[in-house]
């Protein structure tokens, strides 16, 4: 049986893979209910479409003297909405700041976040670049469950392609972004019809040997 997941998505740039689930979620294709959207930048365009959706959309990007809001006050006032909203699931998606380890432990429900490289090869920022640079045949995209350790959570999904002699790392990323945007909705169905188990995932760091896989060129 399918379970409608809430869902609450963390953001800090364009929003496409937002801009995904809303289309899904409102075409009835991933039984999901985006419950709100938090941003740490203001004039982010994921604003944009969260509104345009109509969904609830909090951005925490500066206090009201004008500075840039720091993350131990993003990490309080985020954790205020996520205890007020109870989400089955956090979903980072192109979120751009290091949460803290405390902030990680005290989330009230799994975090997810999608990573541009088949983890754990390639952690970390320029993933396809240095794909490109190492000579890599393949490379693609990963959900991984959100720990204090940057991009080392169990990964439960990825997506690979073959990497082309022509790619450069612009064409690398905009074929990986495609990938991106099938990744994070198969993710989240797997999650909804009970094959990704969160209670389980809650608890354990070593929930599946080895992720599932899509293979798309």
């Amino acid at each position: 049986m399918s379970k409608k997941l809430k869902i609450a998505v963390l953001v800090s740039g364009s929003g496409s893979n937002l801009q995904v689930l809303i289309d899904q979620m409102q075409a009835g294709k991933l039984n999901v209910d985006i419950i709100g959207v938090i941003s740490n930048v203001a004039d982010a365009y994921a604003v944009t479409r969260a509104k345009n959706a109509g969904l609830r959309t909090v951005v925490l990007s500066h206090v009201p003297n004008g500075k840039r809001m720091g993350i131990k006050t993003f990490e309080k006032h985020t954790l205020e909405l996520l205890s007020e909203w109870q989400p089955d699931v956090v979903v980072l998606a192109g979120f751009m700041r290091v949460l803290s380890a405390e902030f990680i432990a005290q989330v009230p429900c799994p975090m997810i976040n999608l990573h541009p490289s088949l983890l754990p090869n390639y952690k970390g920022l320029d993933t396809h670049a240095r794909v490109l640079a190492a000579g890599e045949a393949q490379h693609g995209c990963s959900v991984h469950v959100v720990t204090a350790e940057l991009d080392a959570g169990q990964v439960l999904t990825q997506a690979v392609l073959a990497v082309r002699h022509h790619d450069t790392a612009q064409s690398l990323q905009q074929r990986v972004q495609k990938l991106e945007h099938q990744l994070v909705p198969f993710t989240l169905e797997l999650m909804s019809k009970g094959v990704l188990d969160l209670n389980h995932l809650q608890q354990s760091a070593n929930f599946v040997a080895l992720p599932y896989r899509l293979w798309l060129d």
